[in-house]
């Protein structure tokens, strides 16, 4: 379906299909990507998803990834989405200013922030940042996707570590002999890794989440 889109002249990736199916179904559970306020029992639930993935690109001679948080994701459309992620691979990279892509950062504190020993720089993000849900939020959304795993053709999973209240791994897409309708047939099995705050959400609204996601993602939702 994403290829028959491509055929239509319509500018559609794969990535950028996953990133939409995601966000649509995390405003329709929202208490998914809660931030947690342990000190005041609270959690706090951002009405858009800022949605946060890892960009390469080449750094002094070396490919590197870095980040970038497309804002109110739910709320944009398949091709603004692809537009967006395409325009953040272009962007050109002149200092540390742009270690975060899209919004440039002042590059004297990004500068300074990554020569602190990485003692420090984690007491600076817990001081300053993750005790700030909308600070939080600002710098690194509220979801992080990775699809680090879909390169290559290793059949597996990869598992996410991240600061972010929801995170979602995509590993390899590989084809698979399965029983479908009482049939053996071959189908393209792509796999998935969620990770949740589980001091968030409980976990059978978490797997009605996962359920409805994957449900989307089988019936190529909004394509």
């Amino acid at each position: 379906m994403v290829k028959s889109h491509r055929r239509s002249g319509k500018k559609a990736s794969f990535i950028a299909w996953l990133i939409k199916v995601i966000a649509e179904c995390v405003a329709l559970h929202p208490p998914i990507h809660g931030i947690n306020r342990p000190r005041k029992n609270k959690v706090i639930v951002f009405g858009d998803v800022d949605l946060s993935l890892v960009i390469e690109k080449e750094v002094k001679g070396s490919k590197v990834p870095l980040p970038y948080v497309i804002r109110k994701a739910d709320q944009k459309t398949l091709y603004q989405i692809s537009s967006e992620i395409e325009s953040a691979k272009s962007q050109k990279f002149e200092d540390e200013g742009d270690y975060v892509l899209g919004k440039r950062q002042n590059p004297l504190a990004m500068k300074l922030f990554t020569r602190l020993p990485q003692s420090l720089r984690i007491f600076s993000m817990r001081k300053f940042v993750f005790n700030k849900p909308q600070r939080l939020k600002d710098m690194m959304g509220t979801v992080m996707v990775t699809t680090a795993g879909m390169v290559g053709h290793t059949r597996g999973w990869i598992m996410p570590y991240s600061m972010h209240p929801l995170s979602l791994a995509f590993g390899s897409l590989n084809k698979q002999a399965i029983v479908k309708d009482g049939e053996i047939q071959i189908r393209e099995i792509l796999h998935l890794t969620v990770s949740v705050d589980h001091d968030v959400i409980d976990g059978v609204p978490a797997a009605k989440f996962v359920d409805d996601l994957v449900v989307k993602m089988e019936q190529g939702f909004g394509l």
